[in-house]
């Protein structure tokens, strides 16, 4: 198992920990700052370290081979030894890419009540994919993101029990996505006043940390598909 540092800070970005094992073209860690992919968020880079030592994480991932491990993907040979101590360092950047970008999504999910059917966060983008005929107004989704996060409303996260979930199902707005099972609780994230829903991912704590995100498309891509793709302003 590995220690997932990134579900209760997201502002972490520096950690100790030890190699516990080799494989899946990475090395594990017994604890970690970096955000395995999933739940339609991006793997995030960075750096690991040891003594004079520098080695590139081009990816994180979820283990297919040691469930609740995580892979750290790394760049060339050499690979630290296991038992070795080191540095764990996030590719700050990116992360606060994705903390602002996935936050964003859960402002569309306020503005549109449609059951989502796709996401995709990116240090580039992000686009949710929703499961309605309706059409899309631009103009009135940008002006209510632009609202929502001038409004600066907090941003916090805390865990409920799967019987609590399983008593709101209406809090699961995923169609592709659902929460994981079998831990006994689950990570719900909370826009005070705006959004609250499963989701295990990287967010800010306000929602003036956004800054300034724009909806750079709106897609129809099938019958019951509504796409729509966010930026930032340049």
């Amino acid at each position: 198992m590995t220690e997932e540092l990134f579900r209760e800070d997201a502002t972490l970005l520096h950690c100790e920990a030890a190699i516990t094992g080799q494989g899946e073209g990475g090395v594990l860690l017994d604890r970690t700052v970096c955000y395995p992919l999933g739940g339609g968020q991006a793997g995030d880079t960075g750096w690991l370290v040891a003594g004079e030592r520098r080695w590139r994480i081009t990816d994180t991932r979820k283990s297919k081979e040691s469930p609740g491990a995580i892979v750290h993907l790394i760049e060339g040979e050499a690979l630290p030894a296991i038992g070795s101590a080191v540095s764990v360092e996030v590719d700050a950047a990116r992360r606060q890419a994705h903390r602002r970008f996935h936050t964003a999504t859960h402002l569309l999910c306020a503005l549109l009540p449609y059951p989502v059917d796709g996401c995709s966060i990116t240090e580039a983008y992000a686009r949710l994919d929703f499961h309605t005929d309706e059409p899309f107004d631009k103009e009135a989704i940008q002006a209510g993101l632009t609202r929502l996060v001038a409004e600066a409303h907090p941003v916090s996260h805390r865990w409920i029990s799967e019987e609590e979930l399983d008593a709101n199902p209406g809090l699961v707005r995923s169609m592709s996505v659902q929460p994981p099972r079998g831990l006994g609780r689950v990570r719900v994230l909370e826009i005070a006043g705006v959004d609250l829903q499963p989701c295990g991912g990287t967010h800010v704590s306000n929602t003036a940390e956004i800054g300034a995100v724009i909806v750079t498309k709106i897609e129809k891509k099938s019958a019951k598909t509504r796409r729509v793709v966010l930026g930032f302003a340049a």
